[in-house]
């Protein structure tokens, strides 16, 4: 996008920053539009007939959420930590493509991304080890943490909880514990402090991970 482009999409959207557990779109919520993340990690959930909650997605900063052209949202969307948006009411980015044809390709490409992720999410899921998982995730915090795509960021703080991790990577909580542990022995990573992650050999964890 040119630079009048990139101005006219931060024209259109106002700035709101969540606290870890606050939510930005619920379900069912037919005045959600759409953000994109500067800072923090959002997820977003669907739950069960039973109350059960299923992490569909995560979104990291750069990151798009929201249904433009939907008359509701269809699944909550919550922070995981302090997070900071620029979002946007449904009439004013519908105004800000029709103006900037640049921004309805950007977006489509946006969401094909976001498509791509989440069968990648779906087919580790299904077929991966429970150590090619787990390492598939670390790999992808450790992404979405640096300040550059040449390589990963050598640390970073884990945005969700073990639970979350396990019901994300269809694990138990055990086993998620026991393969940080296993990750650590065999020295792709180290563990610092109760969420904190150095990646201490990105070949490694790449290699396990097979991202």
């Amino acid at each position: 996008m040119s630079e009048n482009e990139r101005d006219a999409l931060a024209a259109a959207g106002s700035t709101r920053t969540l606290k870890r557990g606050e939510m930005l779109f619920a379900a069912g919520d037919d005045e959600a539009a759409c953000a994109t993340l500067v800072c923090g990690a959002l997820k977003v959930t669907a739950f069960d007939a039973d109350g059960n909650e299923q992490i569909l997605s995560l979104v990291h900063p750069s990151g798009f959420v929201g249904e433009l052209f939907s008359p509701f949202a269809h699944h909550d969307v919550v922070a995981l930590t302090e997070s900071k948006l620029c979002t946007f009411v449904r009439q004013d980015i519908e105004r800000a493509i029709d103006d900037y044809p640049a921004l309805a390709r950007a977006l489509l490409r946006r969401s094909q991304e976001d498509l791509l992720a989440t069968r990648s999410l779906l087919e580790l899921t299904a077929h991966a080890s429970a150590e090619a998982r787990l390492a598939a995730l670390l790999h992808d915090f450790a992404a979405a943490a640096s300040n550059t795509s040449c390589h990963i960021a050598d640390s970073f703080e884990l945005p969700l909880a073990r639970g979350e991790i396990a019901n994300m990577l269809g694990l138990t909580i055990e086993t998620v514990s026991r393969k940080l542990g296993e990750l650590e022995d065999m020295g792709a990573i180290t563990r610092e402090g109760k969420r904190g992650i150095g990646v201490t050999d990105p070949a490694l964890l790449k290699e396990i991970s097979g991202r």
